[in-house]
């Protein structure tokens, strides 16, 4: 059993958040994070199991109970420096990774039933389950605290001699990136677009994830000796066997899912009609949303949106904040 009063408080502490009347006329961000009292509060909910079936639901597999553990202490340096061990990018993670369906699904806390006292017969009946542990928050939380309070140093690590190319600046890129600059390995990131980040940078809405936040992470990196190069398409630019021919012993490549797939159906081809690709792009990349934009987006009143994952939600959420009056998604 732990050693400390656990909070039995059977749901999350809500996350702050922009009234949704408010929220869907601008691309700030939605959420605004946990305040430090609702972090320590949270913390307490978590029982620190003995087996934690939180870590392997980890993509990454983060010592979540430790982590946990130091904010409870108060120690939020701690607690960053055990999301390091196994994360550089908490502060996106944090926000948009599907922590309901990996970590936080495996949560004891999730599959605890919620008994109450039925008031006909006074006896103690199930109410539905409680909620995980809210670990993405608490990851946020950890990891912005970090960024805003400077409490993480760059620093590059003696070379090792050895060059590797790193193929696309996404998640997958700038992790791999990391991850070698710190073993000393010279490291370039090839990005096709002008900007890094990839589908953080391009996919994702500055609602769901600030770009700036993005940014910061691409400067840490290069704080740690990665350099990043934009405009690069590797295949046309230069080829593999050319990056070879240049010096560079290995090459991961993290391209990312590439061309958007459309249905073969008539209509296709109309105005009007985009892939949720280059509508995302325009957005967050060209900043459709401002004033007079250089690469605007029709404004279309009615807006159908055929999918039903993450893409299509930010899709049509990002419609509607352009002025749509009406947003249809259509799903099989």
């Amino acid at each position: 059993m732990p050693k400390y009063q656990v909070n039995m408080r059977p749901d999350k502490n809500p996350m702050p958040s922009q009234d949704p009347k408010v929220r869907a006329h601008n691309f700030e961000e939605v959420t605004s994070g946990y305040t430090h009292e609702m972090a320590i509060d949270e913390a307490f909910r978590c029982l620190d199991c003995p087996k934690p079936a939180c870590v392997p639901g980890c993509p990454v597999h983060i010592d979540i109970p430790g982590f946990i553990a130091k904010i409870r202490e108060d120690d939020l340096k701690g607690a960053n420096d055990v999301l390091l061990e196994a994360s550089s990018l908490s502060s996106i993670c944090g926000r948009v990774c599907p922590q309901e369906s990996q970590c936080e699904k495996n949560c004891l806390r999730g599959k605890m039933p919620i008994r109450v006292k039925d008031e006909a017969t006074g006896k103690m009946v199930v109410k539905g389950m409680g909620e995980p542990v809210a670990i993405g928050r608490l990851e946020r939380y950890v990891a912005d605290y970090a960024r805003e309070n400077h409490l993480v140093e760059f620093k590059k690590t003696p070379s090792n001699g050895h060059k590797v190319a790193v193929v696309g600046s996404g998640p997958s890129g700038l992790t791999c990136a990391g991850d070698l600059a710190k073993l000393g390995y010279d490291v370039t990131v090839f990005e096709a677009l002008h900007v890094a980040g990839g589908v953080l940078s391009y996919g994702i809405p500055e609602f769901r994830l600030p770009k700036q936040i993005v940014k910061e992470e691409c400067e840490n990196l290069e704080k740690m000796g990665v350099k990043i190069r934009t405009n690069e398409v590797i295949g046309k630019i230069h080829s593999i066997d050319e990056l070879m021919d240049d010096g560079y012993e290995a090459v991961f490549v993290g391209s990312g899912a590439g061309l958007p797939r459309f249905m073969g159906i008539p209509g296709e081809n109309l105005n009007g009609v985009l892939s949720a690709n280059e509508f995302l792009t325009r957005i967050n990349l060209m900043k459709a949303y401002k004033e007079d934009p250089e690469t605007p987006v029709v404004h279309g009143k009615h807006v159908a949106v055929i999918g039903g994952g993450n893409v299509a939600m930010d899709a049509a959420r990002s419609a509607l904040r352009l002025g749509a009056e009406k947003g249809y998604i259509i799903y099989r």
